[in-house]
């Protein structure tokens, strides 16, 4: 079964666990990773912090096997060693717990954590969950074993890909923006674990946009620019997240948001008693000049309720009306400019195809600001996609650039720019923010505040800090209802969106 790792007194040993010599990997003319050494010791976290397109995600693949290093070396206890697989990666000891979980909803958590790795005929689903529950009690990883993956929640979910790190004997564990679909509790509860980890002699690399998680978890923090270590410090010695912003980005970065007031103007989205696709009895009401933020933890029906707002799934007829209309008149044909815009949280397979140009990209909802009659004026969108470039610091700033070349961060500022561009006057905004650096989300929050003037806003959001620097009501959606609806000055609720979030508000 499990080779559940001894519990003894931790000494650290003379050489990091994983160090990486000038290690270097380029895609075209694009210098993604450029002379990076790094060491991750035994018991310690590290942060990487890095813009988008800062190379974070390259150097992280590299680490798992997933990406080769066109030079440099990684050493393993001291020793040169190739990761030309994550298969080698994991043998090796390196474990990467990704954002999106990679887990069988069918299966339960000891069958999960056991997926693939050769037991055969010897499996024994007893045994299988007696040593899941010690390795979760060792890890303070509470689980139950013989629970049904698909009825867990996130939070729940992660501690099962924790745990199948930790079986497999991983040493260094990735975890690359951990707390996303985390609630604050959930989140809580996970850097518990991680110090545990690293108490127990596991190195842990932590990747997160959240400055105030990275000063919370951090021993070390480690700042990517342009391929390069630009910076590496103790946590100790950064005073306060606008000092870290500032060392991050290379220049100051106004962490104080403001939203000025708006004068509310017509509804632009009723929904009355809407129950479907486990959405239950779901009412609410949306005017120009007011962002409703929908709070809550992926997976409590927020996907669903977007689906048949976006157009993708027909609601019962009187239950929803968009811009004045109903939604059976309102879709198919709905208009291009100043009507509905969508910013997708999947910006890779909904909102982009990877292997347009960027030019392209930008035409798949926006074609009709370019054409006259049946013709489209390329050099039209050429102009425009390369003004949008520019505006929202894409990079690379090149249109005839392939959707692929671009960072999770750069295609999703495209993508925002994309879509306000036409100037619309109801806007679905889904995680707009998620993996932006704090330059990106800074930029997208004051382009987002500035298009309320014209527009309601829609915000799906499992970001607290996001909903309260842009909403002025909080809508908290828990197994497919609304707990509460409130304004945010509302501090009793607002204090209380934590319960919300985790059902437990009363």
């Amino acid at each position: 079964m499990i080779s559940s790792p001894q519990v003894q007194q931790y000494k650290e040993p003379a050489v990091p666990m994983v160090e990486t010599v000038n290690l270097c990997k380029a895609f075209g003319t694009v210098q993604a990773s450029n002379n990076i050494s790094l060491q991750f010791a035994h018991g310690s976290i590290k942060a990487l912090l890095g813009e988008n397109g800062a190379g974070k995600s390259t150097f992280m693949s590299m680490l798992a096997g997933r990406l080769q290093p066109d030079s440099g070396t990684i050493l393993i206890d001291g020793v040169p060693t190739r990761l030309t697989s994550p298969k080698i990666a994991h043998a090796a000891g390196i474990g990467m717990v990704y954002q999106h979980f990679m887990l069988m909803d069918s299966m339960t958590v000891a069958e999960n954590i056991l997926l693939g790795q050769g037991h055969g005929f010897l499996f024994s689903p007893r045994a299988a969950c007696a040593e899941v529950a010690r390795l979760a009690e060792q890890y303070g990883l509470s689980i139950d074993p013989t629970a049904s993956v698909g009825k867990l929640s996130m939070g729940e979910r992660q501690r099962v890909e924790i745990l199948k790190l930790l079986s497999r004997n991983s040493r260094l564990l990735i975890f690359d923006e951990p707390t996303a679909v985390l609630t604050p509790t959930e989140t809580d509860q996970l850097f518990v674990a991680l110090r545990n980890m690293a108490s127990l002699g596991k190195s842990i690399v932590f990747i997160s946009h959240k400055l105030q998680e990275v000063i919370d978890i951090a021993d070390e923090i480690t700042i990517l620019r342009r391929g390069e270590v630009v910076d590496s410090f103790a946590r100790a010695l950064v005073p306060d997240k606008e000092s870290l912003a500032r060392r991050m980005v290379g220049r100051g970065v106004d962490l104080a948001f403001s939203r000025p007031a708006v004068e509310l103007a017509e509804e632009v989205l009723a929904i009355t008693a809407l129950n479907m696709f486990g959405l239950s009895n779901i009412s609410l009401s949306l005017r120009k000049g007011e962002v409703l933020a929908i709070a809550g933890v992926a997976g409590n029906g927020q996907k669903e309720l977007v689906e048949v707002l976006a157009g993708l799934a027909a609601p019962p007829r009187n239950t929803v009306t968009l811009l004045g209309e109903p939604w059976h008149k309102f879709f198919p044909q709905a208009p291009r400019v100043n009507g509905m815009a969508y910013i997708p949280e999947d910006r890779q397979g909904v909102a982009t195809c990877p292997a347009l140009s960027l030019v392209d990209n930008v035409l798949i909802s926006t074609r009709e600001l370019f054409t006259d009659g049946v013709l489209l004026s390329r050099q039209a969108a050429y102009a425009a996609t390369l003004q949008l470039l520019a505006a929202y610091a894409v990079r690379p700033g090149n249109p005839q650039a392939l959707g692929r070349a671009l960072s999770g961060g750069n295609l999703q500022k495209l993508v925002v720019a994309r879509e306000l561009l036409r100037q619309p006057a109801f806007i679905i905004a889904e995680n707009p923010t998620q993996g932006l650096d704090v330059a990106a989300t800074e930029d997208v929050w004051t382009r987002l505040t500035e298009a309320r003037k014209q527009a309601g806003i829609l915000l799906v959001t499992g970001d607290m800090a996001e909903a309260l620097q842009l909403a002025d009501r909080i809508a908290v959606m828990y197994r497919g209802r609304f707990v509460d609806t409130f304004p945010i000055s509302d501090t009793a609720k607002v204090n209380g969106i934590a319960a919300m979030m985790a059902g437990l508000w009363h």
